[in-house]
């Protein structure tokens, strides 16, 4: 362990975990559950750090600093964009018209479904209590997708994106039930509050697992590969500039979440971008971003039958 201008040869760090009756006072280990839970949410994962059975056996680990801990975990749990295309893809394959009724539908549709049928879903789900309340699905000004659940008092259910798309399942003959009379009241309040944490933490390239934030990375990693080498070209840098400041178009979003899925190698998510950008089909125009204003595109209304 350094430290910078310390001067002692040997630094002694001492942890412990505290007996039962000690831990009902202090309530050590469920403070460090919260903070990770906290930190799982404030660095804009759409996961959880760690499932809740495993809280536990975790903050026992952390104390007794067992080898490997810190180490990255396997991500297993496939990206939101895969989830929602395969939810999509099943849909249409079980009942083929909804290829045809689901995008014929108008932005601000909304329904409204029992509390019971997403406590069925989420039962055992890490960190959610399904709560009564709103799921909206926004488009922000930058392009990006976002999902918020608030309960009736406003307040965040989860901002797991991952936890509320599960949530908001529903089967074909789930009953439509009538809107909280204040739906739209709480589709305005969770709006304003993917607006505050989009710019608080995804900033304009969106979240981490938005097909603008995953190509702005991957080709900023690749020019920083070849830098120096005859695939350093202007125009690479000139594309990274381009991501940067102006959203993607819907059918380059599209486009460039099948090929990540799909496992492209740096070099050709590089030409391929480069090839959308000569062809002005990579982002909106400027003068068109400029006007732009955050689209909902549906809400769900979560309540008791």
């Amino acid at each position: 362990m350094d430290r910078i201008g310390q001067q002692a040869e040997k630094i002694l760090c001492y942890s412990f975990l505290p007996a039962d009756g000690v831990e009902r006072l202090i309530r050590l280990r469920s403070r460090v559950r919260q903070r990770l839970q906290e930190n799982a949410e404030v660095v804009g994962t759409d996961e959880t750090f760690f499932e809740d059975e495993r809280h536990d056996d975790l903050i026992h680990d952390l104390f007794t600093e067992r080898s490997g801990i810190l180490d990255d975990p396997e991500d297993d749990e496939v990206d939101l964009s895969s989830l929602a295309y395969q939810i999509w893809k099943n849909a249409g394959d079980a009942q083929p018209s909804l290829k045809k009724t689901i995008p014929d539908l108008s932005n601000v549709v909304f329904s409204t479904k029992s509390l019971s049928a997403v406590s069925a879903r989420a039962a055992g789900a890490a960190g959610v209590a399904p709560a009564t309340g709103a799921m909206v699905y926004v488009r922000t000004a930058d392009g990006n997708d976002a999902l918020a659940w608030v309960d009736e008092a406003g307040r965040t259910v989860t901002e797991s994106q991952h936890e509320i798309l599960r949530a908001a399942a529903c089967e074909p003959d789930t009953p439509a039930l009538l809107r909280l009379p204040n739906h739209h009241a709480l589709v305005e309040g969770a709006v304003k509050g993917i607006q505050t944490e989009h710019a608080a933490t995804g900033g304009q390239l969106g979240r981490p697992s938005s097909a603008r934030r995953r190509a702005y990375e991957r080709l900023k990693n690749y020019a920083a590969q070849v830098k120096g080498t005859l695939f350093d070209i202007k125009p690479l840098h000139q594309v990274l500039d381009a991501i940067y400041e102006q959203p993607l178009t819907e059918s380059a979003r599209d486009l460039l979440n099948r090929e990540l899925r799909s496992g492209i190698s740096d070099e050709k998510l590089a030409d391929l971008i480069l090839s959308l950008h000569e062809e002005d089909r990579l982002c909106l125009p400027k003068d068109e971003t400029r006007t732009r204003e955050p689209h909902i595109i549906c809400s769900l209304g979560i309540r008791h039958a």
